[in-house]
């Protein structure tokens, strides 16, 4: 998890800035700070996990952090948790990186992109999925009447919804 603290915000830039950080001044081999399929699991068990894990993530983000549904600091809590929980999950099997800008670092300074499609292609599919389902069960939200509903608001009827 350091890594991932270490390039949260900065995307493929920061990942591989820190990447070879650990690599050049610490001499911890580029490898550790990669996700590659477990021995024992393909390529398409990898991906598959990944694409499970980000739907989960990306559930619980639209669900408690996003526009009219935020919850404020439980939503954080829930992101945390769910992370935590999917690091568990997925270590075994994958390496649970759910965030493609993640694995491309190490993987540069490393040079070994053997596994990268699985960490390109499930997190872009976990996500297109989990805001799918988001879409069928809210529609496609947003408005002042949404986020008053939102809010706990009783009266969401807006007279001139042009102008607000």
């Amino acid at each position: 998890m350091s890594f991932d603290v270490a390039v949260a915000g900065f995307g493929p830039t920061g990942a591989t800035l820190a990447a070879l950080f650990l690599h050049e001044v610490i001499k911890v081999s580029a490898k550790s700070g990669s996700n590659y399929p477990a021995s024992g699991f393909s390529g398409w068990q990898a991906y598959l996990m990944e694409a499970l894990l980000t739907l989960g993530l990306v559930s619980v983000i639209l669900g408690t952090a996003s526009g009219a549904q935020n919850i404020g600091i439980f939503g954080a809590i829930g992101v945390g948790g769910y992370i935590a929980l999917a690091g568990l999950w997925g270590s075994p099997i994958s390496g649970t990186s759910m965030n493609p800008a993640r694995t491309f670092g190490p993987d540069l300074v490393g040079r070994d992109f053997t596994a990268y499609w699985v960490y390109v292609v499930g997190p872009v599919v976990g996500a297109a999925i989990a805001v799918g389902i988001a879409y069928v069960l809210r529609g496609a939200g947003g408005g002042a009447s949404g986020s008053a509903a939102a809010q706990g608001d009783m009266f969401t009827e807006v007279a001139r919804p042009r102008k607000t």
